[in-house]
């Protein structure tokens, strides 16, 4: 698996509406004891994480987060922009996310997401 198709696979989690698939899929690409934090939440592992997700999905039911831009990576840091919309087609939010990703290059083991345009 490339960074890529692992940054993408990361991103589907966000737009699966099923709570067991979706930590099926957040489990495939995050590290044990993974962190995740934007301007609005520090979550520490994957059920934080998948806590923050839900919300999304009871807060913007058929939301979806979409990469917008090439993944660009080096020494073990990738970084993609993304959007937001809701289920029909608004802007919610855009942003950039920085990964830390596994040295096997299997997981991502920290996110760092930032909320607007450059």
């Amino acid at each position: 698996m490339d960074t890529t198709e692992l940054i993408d696979r990361y991103c589907a989690v966000w737009n699966e509406p099923d709570a067991a698939a979706r930590a099926r899929m957040l489990d495939a690409v995050w590290a044990q004891g993974a962190t995740y934090t934007d301007p609005t939440i520090h979550a520490d592992g994957a059920q934080a994480l998948l806590g923050h997700i839900a919300g999304m999905h009871e807060r913007r039911p058929g939301a979806k987060v979409l990469r917008t831009s090439a993944v660009d990576l080096h020494h073990g840091l990738a970084r993609f922009a993304w959007r937001a919309s809701g289920a029909d087609g608004t802007l919610l939010v855009e942003g950039i996310d920085v990964a830390f990703i596994s040295a096997d290059g299997k997981r991502i083991e920290r996110i760092i997401g930032f909320f607007g345009p450059l």
